[in-house]
């Protein structure tokens, strides 16, 4: 399926338009206008996604060569430097366009004389779908908001226009409403039966899980029970945080996760598993190879909501090339694939053992050694270079690191070579002493690449190009959603309540799927404790699972608000190892000695003030009746 044949359903409505009449006189006509409404989905993945370079999991160094080709404005975020004045990546404007622009298509659409009646509530189904989905892109960035419910007359008076911030509660309820009101009956298909044309497209499956996330959200301790923003009111006194918490929430999303899974399941989703029919991999290929396609595999079993406005493609700017290594040691002198991307050190030690559980709980490992050099064996060779000499903490590892982390000595599959029978031959990432540069910006600055991000077939195929499979981010995964229902379960009554069953089960397939063994045995067998027994330790497994599983797609910026972690989070700096070292006189591992010293790269804060995004000073001269966000 091209992406081409995508290109039809992103025909929006051309600029100039004489009239609304005109855009709604044909079914082509409001196809366009309906396609106009996709366009603002907000660019997952990419430069202009805070999630990028704004959090704590992904990190490039400020150089001339990279800025010309990637926008670096989310390390402002990252370093502290939001502002009132001119807010960093805001979606506040674009937001309430897009939403004015559903808003008007939802006005009109009964207008469209050749449009059937069945095809015509699908469309006003997926324009709430999208409205309740750009309310809730607001809501998340700056807590309560303004509702728009409907368009204002262009002759409304002065004083309707200056609207006020609703309470959040009220907010997550209106965005509730919207979806309920959309997967009512049979409006939504289950699923899009010509894909190769209306890929993306909303399905009673997106709306069931966005309702699910959005509840999870409205339950989190960032918007229930939130003493921090109890200050917060408008100029009447109205509260726009509730400070009680309301174990209902809970209760609610719950629910809705167990909805949203079902239809799913009726839908045909399923967690990505790579078919070797051909019996052409071992397993741990295999595994791998799943892994990497869950998130980067166009179209697979697991995809619930894809972006097809942030398509990945390997050109210059893009997430794939800032990330490619030079893998291929005929194009290693390339001076445009420049390894950019980077993740820090307390990324890499996040990610469980081949135990399954945290690198500080497995009584396997001696956490003194994680820094120690090590070479690899026979043993290694599918996951690091035989020879090669890293340090002890790339050893022993869940699927998933390797799976998804790029690391010295790591192996590579793919890129052009396939035959994991002699893994002699295979690809592994070799960083090249001296290679990263302060001044021109070559390199790559903490040790680490987003291995993730990038197609395993994808490979250089010249000096500066890349040649790889494109895809479109994945808004939400399956997986995403198991976790969410085991989170859910946990808060509402604990890991011993009634639902305790299914808690531990959702969790396990992630895990299964992982190559790992469920929680009880990986705990039992491998730690000192049982922490899976409380509400308390339970959360902690639950949050790292997800912290791990959908690493690097977004998610983990929003997650560590949402559970109120960010503090604690960001108060581990950001390190690399020494990748400006140059090559020295001495032996490999006097070189590898040098290489392998933490670097401190960026020292962060979190306060109070950087859960939400300020409202821009401006806006608010205009509309007095705005409040400000607390400590700005």
């Amino acid at each position: 399926m091209s992406l081409t044949a995508c290109s039809n359903w992103l025909d929006v409505v051309p600029d100039g338009i004489a009239t609304l009449d005109m855009a709604f006189n044909s079914r082509t006509q409001a196809r366009k206008y309906l396609a106009t409404c996709y366009s603002y989905m907000p660019k997952n993945g990419g430069s202009g996604d805070p999630t990028t370079l704004g959090g704590d999991d992904i990190w490039t160094r400020r150089t001339t060569h990279f800025s010309g080709r990637f926008s670096l404005a989310g390390l402002d975020i990252g370093e502290g430097l939001q502002n009132a004045t001119n807010p960093i990546l805001a979606r506040w404007s674009t937001m309430y366009e897009a939403l004015r622009v559903c808003n008007t298509f939802l006005e009109n659409v009964d207008l469209v004389p050749d449009l059937p009646a069945w095809e015509r509530e699908q469309w006003a189904a997926e324009a709430k779908v999208l409205k309740a989905y750009y309310h809730f892109s607001l809501v998340q960035m700056y807590g309560p908001i303004p509702l728009i419910r409907e368009n204002m007359p262009v002759d409304a008076d002065v004083y309707a226009v200056k609207v006020e911030r609703e309470p959040v509660d009220e907010c997550f309820n209106y965005i509730v409403q919207l979806l309920d009101e959309a997967s009512e009956g049979d409006m939504l298909p289950t699923i899009i039966l010509d894909p190769a044309s209306d890929y993306g497209r909303i399905t009673k499956p997106i709306a069931l899980s966005l309702k699910a996330k959005v509840l999870v959200t409205a339950a989190s301790p960032l918007f229930n029970g939130n003493n921090d923003q109890a200050t917060l009111k408008n100029h009447d006194g109205t509260l726009l945080f509730d400070a009680a918490f309301k174990a209902e929430k809970w209760e609610a999303a719950v629910a809705a996760c167990k909805e949203a899974i079902d239809i799913c399941h009726e839908a045909g989703i399923r967690l990505y598993a790579f078919d070797d029919a051909a019996n052409r991999y071992n397993d741990t290929t295999v595994l791998n190879i799943t892994l990497r396609n869950a998130f980067n595999l166009r179209s697979n079993s697991e995809i619930i909501w894809a972006n097809t406005q942030m398509i990945s493609i390997p050109t210059s700017g893009g997430m794939i090339h800032a990330s490619m290594p030079k893998l291929n040691p005929d194009y290693v002198n390339s001076n445009d694939i420049c390894q950019w991307l980077g993740m820090p050190i307390k990324v890499a030690e996040m990610f469980y053992t081949e135990n399954g559980v945290p690198l500080e709980e497995d009584k396997t490992r001696n956490i003194g050694d994680l820094y120690n050099l090590r070479t690899a064996q026979a043993a290694d060779k599918l996951y690091i270079r035989q020879g090669r000499t890293t340090i002890d903490m790339h050893f022993d590892r869940e699927p998933r690191f390797y799976a998804w982390v790029g690391f010295d000595g790591g192996v590579w599959f793919g890129a052009g070579q396939y035959n994991d029978k002699d893994a002699s031959s295979l690809r592994y990432l070799a960083f090249k002493m001296g290679e990263t540069d302060g001044t021109q910006g070559q390199g790559n600055w903490t040790g680490y690449l987003p291995k993730k991000f990038i197609p395993y077939e994808a490979q250089l195929n010249a000096i500066n190009s890349i040649s790889s499979p494109s895809y479109a981010w994945p808004v939400m995964r399956l997986s995403d959603l198991y976790l969410l229902y085991a989170e859910a379960i946990n808060e509402a009554e604990g890991p011993n309540g009634a639902n305790s069953a299914e808690l531990f089960r959702y969790i396990d397939l992630v895990r299964a799927r992982a190559g790992l063994k469920g929680v009880k045995e990986s705990w039992d067998r491998y730690t000192n404790n049982q922490k899976y027994n409380t509400q308390a330790g339970m959360r902690g497994i639950v949050q790292q699972e997800r912290l791990i599983e959908l690493s690097f797609e977004g998610q983990r910026f929003w997650d560590i608000r949402r559970w109120k972690t960010a503090p604690t989070e960001y108060h581990t700096p950001l390190q690399g190892w020494n990748m400006m070292v140059s090559t020295v006189d001495g032996t490999e591992e006097e070189v590898n000695r040098l290489m392998y010293q933490p670097q401190l790269l960026l020292k962060q804060e979190f306060g109070v003030r950087d859960y939400f995004w300020p409202i821009r000073t401006a806006d608010i001269e205009v509309n007095p009746n705005l409040v400000q966000n607390i400590g700005w």
